[in-house]
């Protein structure tokens, strides 16, 4: 029994902003019931057939992405557009905790079930709608993914090197905090009903959880009148504050392959200049000029020439024996093979534990990068295939009969 078996979701999330909170949740024991459209073939979250796949083939079950973000979740379908569908969505909201979704604002709404219907249905539910923008605002209808989110809330401005476009980030960022403050929302809103028995609704804004990244950016700027795009800045791999030298990723022997250097202070230099003299190929680290941070900030593009040339003939595990070996930051950047299979830490966290797909076979996906002593998660069930779970939910959760349910299918509800 997880420590939160007695929650039940009726959960309409999709991709990792959403998805990735319940999910969150299905690890620690909440029973999660995933909704999707069987009209569409459960397309609302488009995650279902996207890239990676472990094979030649594709489909809707394949989706590496949704394979991922929806473990440990009951998967059922729905056709709202009916109204059986409707009658059915107001039983499992009657015996939900919460109601999740991460559509666009007022989708939910336009379905039949704004937060006044479903607190009509269950006085005490708990609301939940992530959308881009919340569901306030002069920017509310619009819609939003991850890069735009990062755009729109400044982060993408604070990410690059000097005299160049923003660089902002390959993947959705975004989804990842937004899923971790959804959770954190949700969890919130319980705590409220369990001390006063109300319900009530979390409208939440994903570009606004962004924004909340920024405060040093914004202190900066109202105070100083800095912005953080100027003559030299951003350098995202150094560190202005605080300040450090060196602070960077270098490239180390081979192909792609680096390795991460953080100088704390002025006795990490001492350190590191150790170390590298000892090595025969690093009289530089003798230069007076490195022996303070003044020195080796006034002269960081220097200094990170050199540990480019000493980092670029040394392969990036024996840098990082020898950093840590002399108590300084310094490590290998890993690549996914590198940190899932060989990285012994994987193992002691079980960080990407592995669960049996129905079609795909034993796939790693990934844990939580926490433990707890008494009532730790467990991820073991893989994501649902479409309508896996209507059995389960539609007979023993809702009590109806294999006839009924039958009906349901024969009349395009489920």
């Amino acid at each position: 029994m997880g420590a939160l078996s007695h929650i039940r979701i009726c959960d309409f999330t999709g991709q990792l902003a959403g998805a990735g909170a319940t999910r969150t949740l299905g690890a620690f024991g909440a029973q999660i019931i995933k909704i999707e459209d069987p009209v569409t073939e459960g397309r609302w979250d488009i995650l279902r057939g996207m890239e990676p796949f472990v094979d030649e083939r594709r489909g809707g079950e394949f989706g590496g992405g949704f394979q991922n973000h929806n473990v440990e979740k009951l998967g059922i379908t729905l056709n709202l557009r009916t109204e059986r569908g409707r009658e059915l969505l107001a039983e499992i909201v009657r015996i939900s905790d919460v109601v999740a979704e991460n559509f666009a604002g007022g989708v939910l709404a336009k379905l039949g079930f704004p937060y006044e219907t479903l607190r009509d249905i269950r006085e005490d539910v708990i609301y939940v709608s992530n959308c881009g923008f919340g569901h306030r605002g002069p920017y509310s209808s619009f819609k939003t993914w991850g890069p735009i989110v990062q755009s729109s809330c400044g982060l993408t401005f604070t990410s690059g090197l000097p005299d160049m476009p923003p660089a902002g980030w390959g993947y959705s960022y975004m989804d990842h905090h937004g899923a971790n403050f959804m959770c954190f929302a949700i969890l919130a809103a319980l705590v409220h009903r369990n001390r006063t028995g109300r319900g009530q609704w979390v409208d939440m804004s994903c570009t606004d959880a962004g924004a909340s990244l920024l405060g040093p950016v914004v202190l900066d700027y109202t105070v100083n009148g800095r912005p953080t795009r100027r003559p030299g800045f951003p350098y995202s791999s150094r560190s202005d504050s605080p300040q450090m030298a060196p602070h960077n990723v270098y490239p180390a022997l081979g192909d792609d392959q680096w390795c991460a250097i953080a100088c704390r202070n002025d006795d990490d230099w001492t350190r590191i200049a150790a170390v590298v003299g000892a090595t025969g190929d690093g009289a530089w680290v003798t230069d007076a000029r490195f022996v303070t941070l003044a020195g080796r900030l006034d002269h960081q593009d220097e200094l990170d020439d050199h540990f480019r040339a000493w980092c670029g003939v040394r392969d990036k595990f024996a840098v990082q024996e020898l950093m840590i070996g002399a108590g300084v930051p310094g490590v290998a950047v890993q690549l996914p093979e590198e940190r899932i299979e060989l990285d012994p830490g994987t193992t002691e966290q079980d960080l990407w534990p592995w669960v049996d797909h129905p079609l795909m076979g034993k796939v790693r996906v990934d844990g939580l990068p926490y433990h707890l002593s008494e009532t730790d998660w467990h991820i073991g069930e893989a994501a649902p295939l479409l309508g896996e779970d209507n059995d389960v939910v539609y007979g023993e959760i809702l009590g109806l009969s294999d006839a009924e349910i039958g009906d349901l299918r024969t009349e395009g509800v489920i």
